[in-house]
């Protein structure tokens, strides 16, 4: 995944889909990198990574999202 980089970090898989839907909406193609164990689901991260070119963008949509 080059001149690719992470916008987001969660243990949750569903706030990473989230993300990743709104930045797609928003017309920056994101992807969700799910790092965690498969055995022990408490070890690990899930990333959502977008190309650099968009970074700046997708981190101000980010920072907008709101979870309740």
């Amino acid at each position: 995944m080059e001149n690719w980089t992470s916008v987001f970090n969660t243990e949750t898989l569903y706030q990473a889909e989230w993300i990743s839907s709104v930045l797609e909406d928003h017309g920056i193609h994101a992807v969700v990198l799910n790092q965690r164990d498969s055995s022990y689901t408490t070890f690990g991260e899930i990333h959502v990574m977008v190309n650099q070119t968009d970074l700046s963008k997708a981190q101000e949509i980010v920072n907008a999202v709101e979870f309740e």
